[in-house]
């Protein structure tokens, strides 16, 4: 089957940044109308969805391998830097996880381009926003459908320039700046961690491939392999060497993934235009450490199997720490970015808690399930979050701010973003009939088979996400309306623009959710890591464990009527109780649990006072001491010397007989 078509999913977006971009930072003659600029980007993404949705019906429905598994194809491959034996390769991967979130990437990127037409009418900037969406977009892509681990550490790095350039997009607010700036320098630091673990497997294994062996790669007519990894350099070196190399990588992918306690850019990041937050938080940006545990999941099952139970427990802290946090949040962009955080934490876990049963590498069907759901739930939380995000956006353009005390009484003034809002909050919450609940059952599902602790814990961060996304339903739509602020302006449904991908992402919502709870669609044996799965015997398919499933319902259930209960009514004296109650502890979580103000210290008050002052002392005065003291030292030499290159005849004469008279004394003193 020929895949040649696909190299096109990575040129046109590309393509569209340059053709939008170049213009405009060439000057305001020279730059699209915004019309023209927004159409130019809006349909290059919905052509790359298209090739993307036919992408994958023609990969899933292509026969399956002997063992039952899909096949991983390379239609492209080049060696863009040969180094002797190992080598830098650039390429195209399409294997189950990569053609996955390329229908993930390219629908909820063409529906932020959609949206954008209507939130970011008139704004200035309009078509440097539009190229640096299709940056961001193109930068995505290039990292899922990476063929070595280098080629998504490039595509990586592209990813959070991107997130840079639309973070601070609105250059002329000192927030925004701050939190484009705070995005860059964290991730940074991650990334270095993620780049020294990238050159020590390479160093020790001969390559940046995704695997140790070629049996994953199989070649179909027109398709190239790549070199495979030399695990035996890696074991001769020492059995730390590659779970050395892997935790280092997941430091970058928990950078990028907002895990504690490198998530602190997250929340910041909301100072950028709602659409943008959609798309870093749903498709893009911060779901790159789980893909990239994903890919590398065959040589952490192999070779660091314990070493994963950091994966849970960085999980399962962050994904609570997350969830306290949000349940205080009153801007209700920060409430959703916790949830992502959160979120990300619950698939970081189901990945985690994948650990071999007794047959060594070997996963029994209990350990795949963990794997499956991770990646079912990436794919679930894509979509009824990045129509959350949207959702506030049509909120925040009909009410002019992001605090939930302007809002109240909206479901009559918005009834289509009141619907579809309602239909994400219930996905979240895990009620059945909706995609999250198929997703997050089976995460709980894999939890409770790795401990009962996790499973518990996990559980209760279920509760809370419950309680915490109806607690910002009802302070919007429900509650005691700002009849105030609403007599300047009020409030009214956002125009079809806006509305159109609510309802659009809310369907695939609504319609994943129906499939899988009644039995249909239930087969994500695609969701495998090659050799591993074939060891097994069989991949795993979605089912439902009913102990679980209806225990995590009702807790489910009781959290959103606790949340009811405090909340729905125009007065609210249960919550102003618990706050006057606990005031401390609704502080803490307010200010979320001081980890910013912590970093300030650690930061201004131990290394720049103990160790970046010092360093500047030495730089001042012993390094640019000692090249001043060279360039002094060469200058009064040449001072000295000047005089005898004076150009005077009568004084050479002098000199000469001076010396031929001193050399004469010292010859008759020696005889």
């Amino acid at each position: 089957m020929d895949y040649t078509y696909s190299l096109l999913i990575l040129l046109l977006p590309l393509l569209s940044f340059l053709v939008i971009g170049l213009p405009d930072f060439a000057g305001n003659k020279y730059a699209w109308s915004h019309k023209t600029a927004g159409l130019i980007g809006t349909c290059s993404i919905g052509l790359v969805t298209v090739l993307s949705y036919i992408t994958a019906f023609q990969y899933f429905t292509a026969p399956r391998l002997a063992d039952g598994t899909f096949a991983t194809l390379v239609p492209y491959n080049y060696t863009w830097l040969p180094l002797g034996n190992l080598h830098f390769d650039l390429g195209i991967l399409l294997d189950p996880i990569s053609v996955m979130m390329l229908i993930v990437i390219s629908t909820v990127s063409f529906m932020v381009h959609i949206y954008s037409f209507g939130y970011m009418h008139g704004e200035k900037g309009f078509q440097r926003y539009y190229a640096f969406l299709s940056l961001f977009t193109m930068s995505m892509l290039g990292l899922v459908l990476a063929t070595n681990i280098f080629q998504m550490y490039m595509f990586w790095e592209l990813v959070g320039v991107s997130s840079y350039l639309l973070i601070g997009f609105y250059y002329g607010l000192h927030a925004a700046v701050h939190a484009s700036k705070k995005a860059f320098i964290v991730t940074r630091f991650a990334d270095m961690f993620f780049l020294i673990g990238i050159l020590i497997f390479g160093y020790y294994t001969g390559s940046f491939n995704f695997s140790f062996t070629g049996t994953e790669v199989h070649i179909a007519e027109g398709m190239t392999a790549f070199t495979t990894c030399d695990a035996s350099r890696a074991a001769a070196a020492g059995g730390f060497i590659l779970p050395t190399a892997l935790v280092l990588m997941f430091i970058g992918g928990a950078g990028k993934s907002a895990m504690f306690p490198l998530h602190i850019w997250l929340p910041d990041a909301m100072e950028g235009p709602t659409p943008v937050s959609a798309l870093i938080h749903a498709a893009t940006m911060v779901v790159a450490g789980v893909v990239q545990i994903a890919r590398l999941f065959p040589i952490w099952i192999e070779y660091a199997p314990q070493a994963m139970e950091i994966v849970v427990y960085v999980g399962a802290f962050t994904a609570f720490y997350a969830a306290a946090v949000a349940c205080a949040q009153s801007d209700i962009k920060r409430v959703l970015a916790f949830s992502t955080i959160s979120q990300i934490a619950f698939m970081m876990v189901a990945l985690g808690v994948c650990l071999p049963g007794h047959h060594g590498a070997v996963l029994d069907n209990h350990a795949q399930l963990g794997y499956m759901a991770s990646l079912f739930h990436l794919f679930t939380h894509a979509m009824f979050k990045a129509c959350l995000f949207l959702g506030a956006g049509c909120i925040i353009h009909a009410v002019h701010s992001n605090e939930m005390s302007a809002m109240g009484g909206l479901k009559k003034y918005m009834p289509i973003t009141h619907a579809t809002f309602l239909i994400s909050c219930l996905a979240i919450a895990g009620i059945p009939f909706f995609s999250g609940f198929s997703s997050k059952d089976e995460i709980i599902t894999a939890c409770f088979e790795h401990s009962q602790f996790i499973g518990w814990w996990m559980t209760g961060v279920a509760a809370m996400t419950a309680f915490y996304m109806f607690r910002l339903y009802y302070g919007i739509f429900w509650g005691t309306e700002n009849k105030e602020l609403h007599a300047h302006h009020t409030p009214h449904e956002a125009p079809l623009t806006m509305t159109f991908p609510l309802i659009f992402l809310s369907i695939i919502t609504v319609g994943v959710g129906v499939f899988t709870t009644l039995g249909g669609f239930l087969d994500w044996s695609w969701a495998s890591f090659g050799e591993i799965v074939s060891a097994a015997g069989t991949a795993y398919t979605v089912h439902f464990a009913p102990q679980v499933a209806i225990t995590s319902t009702v807790i489910a259930v009781i959290s959103i009527a606790l949340a009811t209960y405090i909340y729905k009514g125009e007065k609210q004296p249960i919550a102003d109780k618990l706050y006057k109650t606990f005031p401390r502890l609704h502080r803490w979580a307010y200010k979320r649990f001081y980890m910013d103000e912590v970093y300030m210290f650690v930061t201004h008050k131990i290394l720049f006072r103990f160790v970046s002052r010092p360093v500047q002392w030495i730089d001042e005065h012993i390094i640019n001491g000692l090249i001043d003291f060279s360039a002094w030292g060469a200058n009064e030499a040449g001072e000295s010397l000047r005089p005898w290159q004076s150009g005077d005849v009568r004084q050479y004469a002098v000199w000469f007989l001076t010396g031929a008279v001193a050399l004469t004394l010292v010859l008759l003193s020696i005889l």
